[in-house]
């Protein structure tokens, strides 16, 4: 088991999963996605990156794994990216284990790094809501719901809160304030998305960067895009979260893992893993045996 604790979270490893909580002061963002529990799988690679206040510890995860990722298309900030954990000066030692114990893993669990056809992580936790700017976006699994405040134009007031089925949705797209340009939350309905600017039309927030809260939209965005009819996410129904599902292993056989340890042993001979990385990963086939 591994484990850093920060003040900017808890990160924990177990050979399988990485379970990521989120610091009291962590952005909200992290905040409204709480504990995240992530499989090996879904696992692209880590790093350490050390600066002089401490460093960093990133995870990445491979292409198409998390419906936040998706959602979010590239656009979140550091201090809002869930896979993201400030280290302290003296904890470094414990970042670098931990990003060795998680690659030893990943090189004994032969996982690529390939994007994938299909979430290997569930949507955010129902019910969710989230978002700012002209209003605040809702969603319960089955009915996504916007409603106005007072900064927001007469022409959604005068309509008061918008109300949909996820059936009559085809897409969602999120795009956060950038400079002097407002973002929005945008929700495409399967009759075709609305030729409105965002501030009129009744299927779209407006967000207008003034609070670090708007970022919150992304997570409605993600919870609507994990569960939406048809998408590539593994779904039980309009309400439910995808599931991982992982077959059956059969008991580790011993041919196999005899194979496993000639290849460390080339990746080894070839330059590929260091003295203790060869070390460590053969320890942990050996404890297989």
């Amino acid at each position: 088991m591994a484990e850093i604790i920060q003040r900017d979270g808890t990160w924990t490893f177990d050979g399988e999963t990485v379970r990521i909580v989120p610091g009291g002061k962590a952005h909200p963002l992290r905040q409204a996605l709480g504990e995240m529990s992530v499989p090996v799988q879904a696992v692209a690679g880590i790093s350490f990156e050390p600066d002089r206040k401490g460093g960093r510890l990133r995870l990445r995860l491979r292409g198409g794994a998390c419906p936040v990722l998706r959602a979010a298309d590239g656009r979140l900030k550091d201090g809002a990216d869930p896979y993201l954990l400030t280290v302290e000066k003296d904890r470094t030692g414990v970042a670098e284990y931990f990003v060795d114990e998680v690659r030893n893993a990943l090189l004994i669990e032969q996982v690529p790094g390939t994007p994938v056809d299909r979430f290997l992580l569930p949507g955010p936790a129902l019910p969710v809501s989230g978002g700012g700017g002209d209003g605040t976006a809702s969603f319960d699994g089955e009915t996504i719901r916007l409603t106005w405040n007072w900064k927001a134009e007469e022409s959604k007031t005068s309509a008061g809160p918008s109300s949909f089925p996820l059936t009559r949705i085809a897409g969602v797209r999120w795009l956060p304030a950038i400079g002097l340009e407002y973002g929005y939350l945008r929700f495409e309905p399967t009759d075709g998305p609305s030729a409105a600017p965002p501030k009129h039309d009744p299927y779209s927030l407006e967000l207008w960067g003034l609070s670090k809260k708007e970022y919150t939209a992304v997570v409605v965005a993600a919870a609507v895009l994990a569960r939406l009819p048809g998408a590539d996410s593994a779904v039980d129904g309009p309400g439910a979260a995808p599931a991982l599902t992982k077959a059956a292993a059969p008991a580790a056989d011993h041919d196999a893992l005899l194979r496993r340890l000639r290849e460390l042993g080339e990746l080894h001979l070839a330059g590929i893993l260091t003295d203790e990385e060869f070390s460590t990963a053969k320890q942990a086939v050996l404890r297989s045996m």
